[in-house]
């Protein structure tokens, strides 16, 4: 993998993670300040949150693979 490559794929990591960040935001306020009257929310909140991180994850390690 070219640098380039690897800078874009840089990009896009920062950029999950971000957004990961903020479903994660979302999942704590909607646990610490609207809980009782929210509380069915919570498992499509927390999915998203979940697949948010994992879509990270996976591009984490793609390059973290590609770095080495």
């Amino acid at each position: 993998m070219s640098q380039v490559e690897i800078q874009e794929l840089e990009k896009e990591v920062n950029k999950l993670k971000f957004k990961a960040g903020i479903q994660a935001s979302e999942l704590h306020d909607l646990v610490e300040d609207r809980l009782l009257m929210d509380f069915e929310d919570i498992p499509s909140v927390a999915k998203a949150t979940y697949e948010a991180c994992k879509k990270w994850s996976d591009k984490n390690k793609e390059l973290l693979e590609a770095k080495k």
